[in-house]
């Protein structure tokens, strides 16, 4: 199972500065990193695609989607603009070498009206997902749908609506992505919440129920895991966690205080906690 780190904790742009990260990160002994993408520059991810071949690490892609490209937004315009900016963002997942586009690419993160989805917005939702995965199956890139927690998205803030929600897709290029930091909040049971989604789960976040490192907090981990190895689960997993780095995402993912020591604490001693439970 390969075990991958995800860079948001770092940057939001994966520029040259981050090349001494990914390094530390091979020599620390992960498989592969999961990339931020949010710039749509083609040359950039090619350039990675290089660095990273050249380190010998594996990667997933990760974006989300805001206020001006929401694909359940009530203005078609706004719509289309978020359809073409995932498909501009899958030709660049492929530049990069990613197979895997995941992430809340179903709506806008932190983006509410005060009221539950509604059934059109669902529909605009599955519409607008359908067209990007139709758009990355010739490159042979699967999208991992992510839900979120209640405070930071309200169309899709369980695993059986997640399910649902790809069902409807009906593409077998839109699978789900699962995070445990979301389903600590939203999940009676967090194994059995797996369970219940784990054909079509094409990744894994491993997050901490406060987002530091795995390992030190309250997620049940043991059962966790068993409903891994109980399912057959055999895909990549990746850790997720934030600080206070970027105060925009710090902002958005409310990090408010120092979580861990360091970036390098935090993944050194995630990667052991993670070889140990796999």
């Amino acid at each position: 199972m390969n075990i991958l780190m995800n860079l948001l904790l770092w940057t939001t742009e994966m520029d040259d500065d981050m090349g001494p990260v990914v390094e530390t990160l091979k020599r620390t002994g992960f498989d592969g990193v999961e990339v931020p993408v949010f710039s749509t520059d083609l040359r950039k991810w090619q350039g990675w695609s290089r660095r990273l071949d050249d380190l010998g690490l594996s990667r997933t892609a990760v974006t989300f989607c805001g206020a001006d490209d929401n694909p359940i937004s009530p203005s078609p315009a706004g719509r289309q603009r978020a359809v073409d900016r995932l498909r501009r963002l899958t030709d660049c997942s492929h530049a990069l070498g990613a197979p895997i586009l995941s992430g809340p690419i179903h709506s806008a993160l932190n983006v509410f009206t005060g009221q539950p989805a509604t059934a059109e917005e669902w529909r605009w939702a599955v519409e607008s997902t359908r067209q990007v995965a139709r758009h990355a199956a010739p490159y042979g890139i699967t999208l991992g749908i992510e839900y979120l927690n209640r405070f930071e998205n309200y169309l899709l803030t369980c695993t059986a609506d997640t399910l649902r929600f790809v069902r409807d897709v009906g593409h077998p290029r839109c699978r789900v992505m699962f995070d445990t930091f979301h389903a600590n909040i939203e999940e009676k049971n967090i194994p059995d919440a797996f369970r219940q989604c784990a054909p079509e789960v094409v990744h894994i976040q491993v997050s901490e129920n406060d987002r530091s490192t795995p390992g030190r907090g309250h997620v049940p981990w043991n059962a966790f895991f068993d409903a891994l190895r109980q399912t057959g689960y055999a895909g990549s997993l990746s850790i997720e966690a934030f600080g206070r780095r970027q105060p925009d995402l710090a902002a958005a993912t409310k990090i408010w205080r120092p979580m861990f020591d360091s970036e390098a604490q935090l993944a050194r001693d995630g990667l052991a906690f993670l070889r140990d439970k796999v």
